[in-house]
């Protein structure tokens, strides 16, 4: 019995593997034989790459093959040839260092596996926040048609009568046990309800935020952003997947032809209307460098400043991933912007119409989760891009997880040098720091860390949780979970690390914070910022050799991205060729 493959419009990619009588197409296709492969699966149909970031380190995407295994089903029955591979999986929860400072070696080995390999089109199979990015960033380098679908946020939990949201009543447990309102015994017992389920963080982490990311750029199916991991709809959302990407093989539908400066813009509004992470402005950047696009933090604060953030999830809000699904998930929120006159309605999506058409019929079925624009949790709740002389090339915050009495302040700088710094003298009660003082940490950037890891929401000293106060101005060139809160400025460039003026900050200073005005001032003269800058010498030294190494000379800034200086760009799918 023999597949007489459907008419393809141009030769597939593939067929440079497995076509033909050559030595060489009998050599690749007797290899791929050993598998079991009936003869008439090389004789023509497309082959659909699907790459998984599963593995056991990385709990988020553990249980990623199972839906790899619907992919198949989805690719099969469009009469395709399905091809699993692994790819290097950055963990947030597992990874040391930080998972940031691997995201670029994930994107290098998905960029450089799709390329190399014998497939006319890839399934991208992502959850854990820096899977998302990465992936996306492999994809559009390499520029096959691709389409991502994600593992899914994990069920609610619950403790003590409680919704308990990952990573977010992580900080906030931490801080009441340093203040003093719950035990260590009670933190322990809380333990079991942070994650009970598979599945990424159920608030509108990283995680989360990518998922939505990715959905509102174009480049996952409607609804895939929302539905939890054990949800019988993730298995047939990955089930779709695999039958679409066959069709986008056929039409030759390319990263390039969905995200397009447009679909960015609508990837930011949404971001501000979700809440999301202040990752994802990073992220973003750093995609959109693969594809050859000029994005930059002014597009970030153009687009997103008078978007009102309307989805009521933690870390922002109350509510949990489980919850906006129910509600109509993603899809009613884009439905919302479309309708204020927000969305690029013509954005071409990987279903091969528009976004709007997507979401134009979409209900909101519960106003408390997807909020009324009048009952928004802010006006404006985009990512805020602050600049001034203590960050000449950007700094973000995060609106509506901030305290708004702290949104315009003025306070003196209590100044930690290192991340090992701040941890040694935090708890100290003798640390000459109040209330109203901006805490500033250094060398925690991308070069500086390395890897800019996420310890920008430093917590406060326990004498001053003790008074009932639970936020402060913070300020570094770190970064944070989407999933903590508060008056955070965050990615503060240029970095410690490179000479930035946040190298220079002095315990005593003062500096002013306005957000409205988009400023982030250090309140010294020109001429004594500029002494200082000219007698400052790096903190640490460069890695002398391995990944590291190549991460701290390569690594470029957050306001760019972070991504490899080599890396920025589409070099395509050409490949070379090759004789046995």
């Amino acid at each position: 019995m023999s597949f007489t493959p459907a008419p393809w419009p141009r030769k597939l990619r593939s067929q440079e593997w497995f076509g033909g009588t050559s030595k060489d197409a009998i050599y690749h296709r007797s290899w791929m034989k050993n598998q079991g492969l009936p003869a008439d699966l090389f004789d023509g149909r497309p082959v659909v790459g699907i790459c998984n970031t599963w593995s056991e380190l990385t709990p988020c995407n553990a249980h990623l093959r199972d839906l790899a295994e619907r992919v198949k089903f989805g690719i099969y029955e469009a009469g395709g040839l399905p091809v699993e591979f692994p790819v290097f999986s950055p963990s947030e929860s597992t990874l040391r260092p930080t998972a940031m400072m691997y995201r670029n070696l994930c994107a290098m080995d998905v960029e450089e596996a799709i390329r190399g390999k014998c497939m006319d089109g890839v399934v991208l199979l992502a959850g854990c926040d820096k899977t998302t990015p990465a992936l996306l960033m492999g994809a559009a380098s390499v520029d096959l048609p691709a389409i991502l679908v994600s593992g899914g946020p994990m069920l609610n939990g619950h403790f003590r009568g409680e919704k308990v949201g990952s990573g977010t009543h992580l900080w906030r447990f931490s801080e009441a046990v340093k203040a003093g309102e719950m035990t260590a015994e009670e933190f322990v017992e809380a333990e079991a309800s942070m994650s009970r389920s598979p599945g990424s963080c159920n608030t509108m982490g990283t995680a989360s935020t990518m998922a939505s990311m990715a959905e509102a750029l174009g480049m996952a199916l409607s609804g895939n952003a929302a539905i939890p991991a054990v949800d019988s709809r993730r298995r047939v959302m990955a089930h779709l997947t695999g039958r679409r990407i066959v069709d986008m093989v056929k039409d030759d539908l390319k990263p390039s032809d969905i995200m397009t400066k447009p679909a960015f813009e609508n990837a930011i509004r949404t971001n501000a209307a979700i809440g999301g992470s202040t990752n994802a402005v990073i992220h973003l950047l750093a995609i959109a460098g693969r594809v050859g696009l000029d994005l930059t933090l002014d597009d970030w604060d153009r687009c997103g400043r008078d978007v009102p953030t309307v989805v009521n999830l933690m870390p922002s809000g109350k509510h949990l991933m489980e919850e906006f699904f129910y509600a109509g998930g993603l899809p009613v929120v884009l439905k919302r912007l479309g309708e204020a006159g927000l969305l690029h309605r013509e954005a071409l999506t990987v279903s091969g119409g528009t976004i709007w058409d997507e979401v134009r019929e979409v209900r909101n079925w519960n106003e408390d989760v997807i909020l009324p624009v009048e009952k928004a949790l802010a006006k404006s709740g985009g990512i805020a891009v602050l600049k001034g002389n203590l960050a000449p090339l950007g700094a973000v915050l995060k609106p509506s997880a901030a305290t708004p009495s702290l949104m315009q302040h003025r306070g003196r700088a209590v100044v930690f040098e290192d991340i090992d710094d701040y941890k040694a003298r935090i708890n100290d009660e003798d640390l000459d720091i109040d209330e109203s003082c901006v805490m500033v940490l250094k060398n925690c950037g991308p070069r500086g860390y390395p890897g800019m890891a996420e310890v920008g929401n430093m917590g406060l000293p326990p004498k001053i949780l003790r008074k009932g106060i639970t936020d402060m101005v913070r300020i570094s060139d770190a970064r944070m979970s989407g999933t903590a809160y508060g008056t955070v400025v965050l990615h503060t460039s240029p970095e410690t690390a490179r000479g930035g003026p946040l190298a220079v900050v002095r315990s005593g200073d003062m500096i002013e914070l306005d957000v409205a005005a988009r400023r982030l001032h250090l309140d010294i003269s020109d001429e004594e910022l500029a002494a200082r800058l000219a007698d400052w010498t790096p903190h640490t030294q460069a890695p002398a050799s391995g990944y590291a190494s190549l991460y701290h000379e390569r690594v470029m800034g957050p306001e760019t991205g972070a991504d490899f200086d080599f890396l920025v760009g589409c070099r395509g799918s050409a490949v070379g060729k090759e004789s046995h």
